[in-house]
């Protein structure tokens, strides 16, 4: 007879990871299963940057008007391949509702009460792992061409600063050059964010967090899981190596987590945003803070000392192969952006980021198994979101009150 878990939970990316270790903590009996093990997909090659201001969705009011040059620039920041165009066309009708200014404002909102409780919560998990040596507080800077592109992007700013963000304007090549000496004088202003919060290594965090979670008593095992089943009180996890049973079940396996709640009936238009980038040895440039290259849709960030070129938004779903010319391409403006970079010995990647329209997170019970709860669906922000998302789901899976409105994270408001 197949013996009852106290709660399983699905997915050992950084969300699974943390949500199992704050589960954990609340004195709860845990297994993790994954198909690949600790940071087996997204969470292995990420930027590594806690992103707390960036609070603003990726539908944004107007952005439809760009839809047909996404399809026109395939290795645009944000495009769509045309062979997946039209698969992908009802969740582009719901990206276009969320950008409309009621639903934006109310995303902001959101974002902002999730933004708040997760840089509350990841000093704690920081605490209670020992964890300070992998992270590096050097700020961010968010570049712009020129003044009329700097003032385009004036009301973003002014966002953060309604909700109490702090950071510094600069308007010349001079003040940029004081934060990160380097750079082509065609960036001629910035946005500096100073509490910009980074990991040395997200794979590295990743393990951390997994090691603190095993030397505690938890359990890390590889299972391909296919499917969940309501059964009596609890939850049946069909895998492929067989049926394991548990009073609790979280989802948390990120792009693929829709198939499994699609077993329980329940269907969420979740999708991807598949992101590339190289990252560089040791060496390649002196980089002291992480860059944003907002024009562009991308970043470079310090990994492991090297530097990672990465980012932009490829709508491409699961199945699609890669397209590594965007890695390339991302690579090549990075150079003349940063001069001095030395752009030899970089490893490409690719990973699958999941994407609702809204650009929120499910964080939620099942409607169809009260013993199934979800934590998927977190985009680009992931890494900034989970420590945060952990404490959120423990308070639902204990059957407390959560600190934050949790309606705007609903499973249901599809």
């Amino acid at each position: 007879m197949t013996q009852t878990q106290d709660i399983l939970v699905i997915g050992a990316g950084i969300i699974g990871i943390s949500t199992a270790l704050a589960l954990q903590s609340a004195g709860r009996s845990v297994v993790v299963l994954d198909r690949k093990g600790v940071a087996g997909e997204t969470s292995a090659g990420n930027a590594g940057a806690f992103a707390f201001p960036e609070v603003e969705p990726l539908a944004t009011p107007g952005i439809m008007l760009k839809a047909p040059k996404w399809l026109l620039d395939p290795l645009g920041p944000l495009s769509i391949p045309p062979a997946y165009a039209l698969k992908i066309a009802p969740w582009m009708l719901r990206f276009w509702r969320a950008s409309w200014p009621d639903r934006y404002a109310a995303a902001v909102e959101a974002q902002v009460a999730l933004m708040r409780h997760c840089e509350a919560a990841l000093p704690r998990q920081i605490a209670a792992t020992d964890g300070e040596h992998m992270m590096m507080r050097d700020g961010q800077l968010q570049l712009y061409e020129g003044a009329r592109a700097y003032a385009a992007a004036l009301p973003a700013w002014e966002v953060r600063r309604a909700h109490g963000i702090a950071f510094d304007l600069l308007e010349s090549p001079e003040a940029i050059a004081e934060i990160q000496p380097g750079l082509a004088p065609r960036f001629t202003h910035a946005g500096f964010t100073p509490s910009w919060l980074s990991t040395v290594n997200p794979k590295g965090w990743t393990e951390h967090l997994a090691a603190a979670f095993v030397a505690r008593g938890g359990r890390i095992e590889r299972a391909d899981v296919r499917a969940l089943e309501v059964s009596g009180a609890g939850v049946t996890v069909q895998t492929a190596e067989g049926p394991r049973r548990a009073t609790q079940v979280v989802v948390a396996a990120g792009a693929w987590s829709h198939h499994l709640a699609r077993t329980l009936g329940e269907r969420f238009p979740l999708e991807t945003e598949r992101g590339y980038n190289t990252t560089l040895p040791p060496g390649a440039f002196d980089l002291r803070t992480h860059l944003t290259f907002s024009a562009h849709g991308f970043v470079a960030s310090k990994i492991s000392g090297g530097v990672r070129i990465g980012g932009a938004v490829e709508l491409g779903g699961l199945n699609l192969p890669p397209n590594f010319r965007r890695a390339d391409i991302l690579l090549d403006k990075a150079k003349s952006f940063l001069p001095g970079l030395n752009t030899e010995g970089g490893t490409q990647w690719m990973g699958y980021r999941p994407s609702l329209p809204d650009s929120l997170p499910v964080i939620d019970h099942s409607a169809r198994a009260p013993g199934v709860t979800y934590a998927f669906g977190h985009g680009h922000l992931g890494l900034t979101q989970s420590a945060g998302t952990a404490e959120l789901v423990t308070a639902l899976v204990q059957r407390q009150t959560p600190p934050i409105p949790m309606q705007p994270f609903s499973a249901r408001r599809f």
